[in-house]
């Protein structure tokens, strides 16, 4: 007997739910590997200024152990005579004194300042190493999210081959309700810098989720957000998680168009908020950038931006 659509329903929700499943825990890779590019970008950064202090303090110590070496030559090439030799003839004993009071100050100076050097060279010798450890662990890291998002891939490779096995119409009813997009709004509200964000972002409703993406015509949640503040002159970085920390916490019921609004714990999606209860964001691949309700992915909170 051929299915009917009661029999069909359960297949349906299946496939709903995995793709849902599949789309998010590729989305919350990609996050978590943005994360992991900004904190290997900043470790570079000081890797890069370790190693400048480090060329600049073994200048100032060479220069520091030529001073010694020269002391040492110029008393062993002297006249030959000892220090008490010295004092003995010479004509006024007691400057002879001071000068050697003053001599051994100096050298005691030099032995201060080679220790110093020293010990500054160790410490960064030592935040060095633990720079490179840091920059080889995040590097393993990115390898190891990137294998992550390249079996999620596989899983929605999976799930889409199941959909395409759907009848037609079984499969337009589950996009058309996996979604849970809102219609368009005729006009947002917004004012500021935040109306450039604003009219950014719902400019580029109907465009492509590609993971990784920041536009022009493709973008992940981040890369969207990031995108459209940056039309108003405030930088965000291209990770949700670092975007919460970008600006003042808005409580939901103070939310004003341009707010970012964050979902999921840990944090893995970020979408803008539009007025009326609704906001604009890069939803998944199956999506795109549209519209959707606040509430519709588990809410933890929103950020003013700039």
């Amino acid at each position: 007997m051929p299915a009917t659509p009661a029999q069909a329903d359960p297949d349906i929700k299946d496939v709903k739910a995995k793709v849902d499943r599949l789309y998010h825990e590729a989305e919350a890779a990609q996050e978590r590997l943005h994360d992991a590019n900004l904190e290997l970008a900043d470790l570079r950064r000081d890797l890069a200024g370790l190693k400048a202090d480090q060329a600049r303090q073994d200048e100032r110590l060479d220069a520091v152990r030529d001073q010694v070496s020269d002391a040492v030559v110029r008393q062993l090439e002297g006249e030959g005579i000892s220090t008490v030799g010295q004092i003995v003839v010479s004509e006024d004993p007691g400057s002879f004194l001071d000068t050697l009071s003053t001599m051994s100050s100096f050298n005691d100076l030099q032995a201060s300042l080679l220790s110093d050097y020293d010990t500054e060279l160790e410490a960064l010798e030592i935040r060095r190493e633990a720079t490179d450890a840091r920059t080889t662990e995040i590097a393993e890291l990115t390898e190891q999210l990137s294998t992550e998002k390249e079996t999620v891939d596989d899983k929605l490779a999976e799930a889409k081959s199941l959909l395409s096995d759907l009848e037609a119409e079984e499969r337009e009813r589950l996009l058309a309700s996996r979604s849970g997009v809102s219609r368009m709004p005729s006009s947002v509200p917004a004012s500021g810098r935040a109306a450039a964000a604003v009219q950014y972002a719902m400019a580029q409703v109907g465009d492509a989720y590609v993971y990784g993406a920041m536009g022009e015509n493709a973008f992940d949640c981040s890369g969207l957000t990031m995108r459209a503040w940056a039309q108003a002159g405030v930088s965000l970085p291209h990770s949700s998680s670092a975007q919460y920390g970008s600006g003042p916490h808005i409580a939901a019921s103070d939310l004003q168009p341009g707010d970012l609004v964050f979902y999921y714990s840990p944090i893995s999606h970020v979408g803008m908020y539009i007025g009326n209860g609704m906001i604009v964001h890069a939803a998944n691949p199956g999506t795109g950038v549209a519209v959707s309700g606040l509430y519709s992915m588990p809410y933890v909170g929103a950020v003013r931006p700039g």
